[in-house]
């Protein structure tokens, strides 16, 4: 289990000309297949004369969630070549956009090939990339009598609030590396009850205290 992935987080756009076609390159951060979709959809509609929109996405942190489109063109000429330079960088959440405008020159599946390949790593290289932490968030409530030894237990495990309402009763925010987050709650659990780690089972409770994982 990891705790991060990399990611494209700013658009980036690109041109590439091959013997009177021209490619345009589109890079776009998205966090789903509909919005992968939607993104297609705009481009299709701000280049309604181009003959083809190619396109690649992978979503998410494993290796299940992506798709290639030839969008007309020959079979493995456009989205796999585009795919390809997404995934040689690492990165996913985002969609890449190839829209080609036919020159009246066809170029033969390598140059296609080499073209769709071009524009993409252009326009992936114009952007920006990032790692997207993923984490556990686990809201605390607590009677006002723990706030003590719940804050003392923040500290010492590095824990900071990214949320926090002191109203009637203390409510908290936190957010846990996810493959730290159960270990980490024990400690928490530990340190706020003031009993060794081992006495901490799955069903130990503080009075007071309750904690949900969202």
């Amino acid at each position: 289990m990891t705790d991060s992935y990399k990611v494209l987080t700013h658009t980036g756009e690109a041109i590439f000309r091959d013997r009177g076609s021209k490619f345009l390159g589109f890079a776009i951060p998205v966090r789903s297949e509909e919005e992968a979709m939607t993104a297609w959809a705009e481009i299709q509609k701000a280049h309604p004369k181009c003959n083809h929109h190619c396109y690649a996405y992978r979503i998410g942190e494993g290796q299940d969630r992506y798709r290639a489109n030839d969008d007309g063109e020959p079979n493995g000429s456009a989205g796999r070549p585009i795919l390809g330079q997404i995934d040689s960088r690492g990165l996913s959440d985002v969609l890449v956009v190839v829209a080609r405008y036919f020159g009246g020159t066809k170029l033969g599946v390598p140059g296609l090939i080499n073209a769709y390949k071009t524009a993409a790593s252009d326009a992936l290289d114009n952007g920006q990339s990032g790692i997207r932490r993923l984490v556990t968030p686990v809201k605390i409530s607590f009677g006002y009598e723990l706030m003590s030894p719940v804050m003392n237990a923040l500290n010492r495990l590095e824990i900071e609030m990214v949320e926090q309402d002191f109203a009637e009763t203390a409510r908290i925010k936190i957010e846990l590396p996810r493959s730290e987050a159960a270990d980490l709650l024990r400690k928490f659990k530990a340190y706020v009850a003031g009993v060794y780690l081992e006495e901490v089972g799955e069903e130990f409770t503080i009075d007071n205290l309750e904690i949900n994982i969202c």
